[in-house]
């Protein structure tokens, strides 16, 4: 029996007249702001492998062979070795194959895990190639001759290294109907080249029942009218969608193909998007760095989880763009944030929220219990939307306030907070308040005064000071924190907590703690 044809490792080493700082393919000097964060956030959250080229057996393994030690390990029982072989990396496990014919069988015997940048001669992520060239189609080259080779199936995918434009439609659609044929858990598949508009994905990637978890990155996605009947993703439950372009119908589309669909995250839109959420599965949602015109919860049952972070303007400025929130049937949500009062137009059910909208059954969400509000305490008009929002969450127990300021800001302390009427979630639920990136202006301050002399079950407040403060704008902040022992607090029991931002630009998000369902804290602010 002849061995495999999968390579043990790419035949070219890494591209070294390339600098090493392009990471996303393209030179740092031609990345601006825009793209550079939009790319940086799609490669920080890959979901990662569960194996490893660290693996000391591994390396062991290697020289101990390349030694002509005795061949110990063959003298396990096969049960045991396919064990060792399914925690190798897919070179590793198909170099054994050189042993012996019991040791070739082991291998078609066992689910591979294929991580192209293992195929690389580091097997490192950090070394990708930086440009289309010898590397790139080396290791193109090695995933077709895996996939060919082995017989399945493949609990773990995850394709980051290619730069394929459209001379390589036959390869893509050739990977994904092996995919579909052998069968594939988890699929992680970004491409390379940078702008996009690039290479769209092939509509076979529908025929990928199997598939459970599912990350796209810097592609086009299918057109979804053009789809077999039938088509979809019976066995999804998580779904990362990055710098992908797709139209308003297709995320409708993968939402009514997705049955047990129960995480959602899309970031890096590259395209204006409405995303409408109607999905009976469906228990988390999240929309980052995009261009948001519009996010409704038409019908979400489940849904216990709606993230919104930094989302961009057409012209390319984060929070230029206004954003309607529109929040129907979702009976279950929990947790909302970020919120922005100047930014986001808040539709419950029929009714937009407005400044002076009075609280009713039609205009509530009662079931959210944690909410995250991006403010700009220098402007009026937001500071005058903030009981309005939240009178619309009467059972509200955490509170998160994240602080804007710009530098003109007027410092000259208002009455509003002293003539707001009372709000019924600060007054009879409220637990928890964290207000984050304090800069010691008047108006934060008479927010968070109305807070601790109203809230009669207040358990913790939580101050974080913006890390870039001056040593004279802290000690003014210190001086002003002084105060709070002079309120009139609603609970003297009150637990009080200061602390330094640990970021110097303010929030910053992550995909992973949104969508882990089991922690309390999905914005690290707690």
């Amino acid at each position: 029996m002849s061995g495999p044809s999968c390579p043990t490792t790419v035949p070219v080493g890494e591209d070294t007249t390339v600098p090493l700082r392009m990471l996303h393919g393209l030179a740092p000097e031609t990345l601006n702001l825009h793209t550079h964060t939009m790319l940086s956030f799609l490669y920080s959250f890959l979901p990662k492998p569960p194996v490893s080229t660290l693996a000391p057996l591994c390396c062991a393994a290697t020289a101990a062979a390349a030694a002509g030690s005795a061949d110990r390990l063959s003298c396990l029982p096969d049960d045991l070795l396919r064990r060792v072989l399914s925690r190798l990396p897919a070179k590793d496990s198909a170099r054994t194959t050189v042993l012996s014919s019991r040791w070739r069988g082991l291998w078609r015997s066992v689910p591979l895990v294929l991580v192209d940048t293992h195929l690389l001669s580091r097997g490192d992520a950090e070394c990708r190639p930086a440009r289309a060239g010898a590397v790139s189609r080396a290791v193109t080259d090695a995933v077709s001759a895996a996939l060919k080779a082995h017989p399945g199936p493949f609990p773990f995918v995850s394709l980051t290294c290619s730069f394929m434009d459209a001379t390589d439609r036959r390869v893509l659609a050739r990977w994904f109907q092996i995919l579909a044929t052998k069968g594939v858990d988890e699929l992680v598949f970004v491409n390379r080249p940078w702008p996009l508009p690039g290479l769209p994905l092939p509509s076979s990637l529908f025929s990928c029942a199997s598939l459970s978890r599912l990350c796209l990155g810097a592609w086009v996605f299918p057109d979804t009218t053009a789809l077999p009947r039938g088509a979809g993703f019976p066995n999804l439950r998580e779904l990362v969608l990055g710098c992908v372009v797709m139209k308003d119908k297709d995320l409708e589309f993968l939402l009514a193909v997705s049955p047990v669909l129960e995480i959602l995250a899309f970031h890096g839109s590259l395209a204006s998007l409405q995303a409408r959420i109607a999905n009976q599965s469906l228990r988390c949602a999240q929309f980052c760095l995009s261009i948001l015109e519009e996010v409704a919860v038409v019908n979400a049952p489940s849904l216990e989880r709606l993230f919104l972070w930094r989302n961009w303007s057409e012209r390319g400025r984060v929070g230029a763009m206004s954003t309607t929130v529109k929040i129907g049937h979702a009976p279950k949500l929990r947790v909302l944030g970020y919120l922005e009062p100047g930014v986001h137009i808040l539709q419950i059910g029929s009714t937009i929220i407005k400044a002076g909208t009075k609280a009713s059954a039609r205009t509530t969400v009662s079931s959210l219990q944690m909410l995250a509000l991006q403010v700009h305490f220098g402007d009026r008009s937001q500071v005058k939307m903030l009981p309005s929002f939240l009178r619309c969450f009467p059972n509200l127990e955490t509170l998160i306030v994240e602080s804007f300021l710009e530098e003109n800001t007027s410092n000259r302390s208002l009455k509003f907070w002293q003539e707001t009427s009372p709000i019924e979630c600060v007054q009879s639920h409220l637990k928890t308040l964290s207000f984050c990136e304090l800069q010691g202006n008047d108006h934060e301050f008479d927010f968070i005064m109305f807070i601790v002399e109203n809230a009669l079950k207040l358990e913790r407040l939580i101050i974080q000071i913006k890390q870039d403060l001056t040593y004279t704008e802290r000690q003014v902040v210190v001086a002003k924190l002084g105060d709070l022992s002079c309120a009139n607090w609603a609970n003297t029991n009150c637990k009080v907590r200061f602390e330094v931002s640990s970021n110097p630009i303010g929030s910053s998000w992550s995909i992973e703690a949104g969508s882990d369902l089991s922690s309390d804290d999905p914005f690290s602010c707690l």
